[in-house]
C-alpha cells in the first residue's frame, strides 16, 4: 500500500514539475515577445520590404488577452495564439479586414505562417516562427517607434459608409437622413463628430494600430431609430484601426466592425 501511495505522489510531482516548466516557459515567452511590435524582415527565406504599400509589415502579442494583430501592409489580421511546450506556439486564425491592394505577398506569407508555424525561438534579438524544426518561415525584428505615422493617418474628417448591426438592419436603414461623421486632431489627440443626430468630442489615444476612445461629451437631442445607438455602441469596442489610401476600418477583436471614407 505504501508503494502504491509513494508511486502516485511521484507521479503527482512530476506533473507538478512539468506544469512549472510550462509556466516557466510561457513566462520567459511573455516577456521576451509579447507587448512589442515586430516588423517582418524575412518570409520563407526571402526578404520582406521596410514598407508594403506604403506601410510597415508587423506582429504583435499581447499578453494579456493572449490576441495578435498584424498586418501584412494591407488588410489588418487578428486572432488568438497559446505557447506549447518545447518551445512551441499555436495561432488560430480571426476575422480580417477584406480590401485588395497592390502587392499582397507579403499578406499571403503571414497567412501561411500562422497556419502552419508550431516553433518560436529568440536568436539575436530576431524572432523566428517555423513548422518543426524546418526551415524559418517568417521572420521578425524589433519595429522602431511609428504611434506618430500612425496617428497621422488618422488626422482629418471621415464619414461612415459601412458598420455591423447586430440585429441585422441595413445601412440605409440606419442612416436614411444623415451618415455619421468622425473628425481628428490627431496632433492634440482630440475627436469629434456627429453619430447621425447628436454631436460628440472627447480624447482619443492611438498607440502604432491601436486605438481607444475616452468617455465621449455628448450634446443630448432627441433621436429616432437606433443608429446613434449602433454607432457609439460599435466606438466603444474598437480596438485597432488601419487605414488605407481614403478609406478607414475600425476593429473590434478582429472583426471589421464599422468602415469610414475620407471627406
Amino acid at each position: 500500500m505504501k508503494k502504491i501511495n509513494l508511486s502516485s505522489m511521484a507521479l503527482a510531482g512530476l506533473v507538478l514539475l512539468g506544469s512549472c516548466s510550462m509556466n516557466r516557459v510561457a513566462e520567459k515567452a511573455t516577456s521576451d515577445i509579447t507587448e512589442k511590435k515586430w516588423q517582418l524582415i524575412e518570409l520563407e527565406g526571402k526578404p520582406v520590404a521596410d514598407r508594403v504599400n506604403g506601410k510597415m509589415p508587423y506582429l504583435e502579442l499581447r499578453k494579456e488577452d493572449k490576441r495578435y494583430s498584424a498586418s501584412g501592409g494591407c488588410n489588418g489580421i487578428g486572432g488568438t495564439y497559446e505557447w506549447t511546450k518545447n518551445g512551441g506556439v499555436k495561432f488560430s486564425r480571426g476575422m480580417s479586414t477584406m480590401m485588395a491592394c497592390p502587392d499582397m505577398t507579403a499578406e499571403r506569407g503571414l497567412n501561411h505562417m500562422f497556419e502552419k508555424a508550431d516553433r518560436y525561438r529568440l536568436e539575436n534579438d530576431t524572432l523566428i516562427f517555423s513548422q518543426g524544426n524546418g526551415a524559418a518561415i517568417a521572420k521578425f525584428k524589433l519595429a522602431g517607434e511609428e504611434a506618430s505615422a500612425d496617428a497621422a493617418a488618422l488626422q482629418g474628417t471621415w464619414e461612415l459608409n459601412y458598420i455591423q448591426d447586430p440585429n441585422g438592419k441595413r445601412f440605409d436603414e440606419l442612416y436614411a437622413e444623415r451618415k455619421p461623421t468622425i473628425t481628428f486632431d490627431a496632433g492634440l489627440g482630440n475627436v469629434s463628430g456627429n453619430s447621425s443626430c447628436n454631436n460628440f468630442s472627447g480624447k482619443v489615444t492611438v498607440k502604432e494600430q491601436t486605438i481607444q476612445f475616452s468617455p465621449l461629451a455628448m450634446t443630448k437631442m432627441a433621436c429616432q431609430g437606433d443608429g446613434e445607438s449602433v454607432f457609439m455602441g460599435a466606438l466603444g469596442k474598437v480596438d485597432t484601426f488601419d487605414v488605407q489610401e481614403n478609406s478607414l476600418t475600425f476593429i473590434a477583436g478582429g472583426t471589421a466592425v464599422m468602415r469610414f471614407q475620407r471627406k
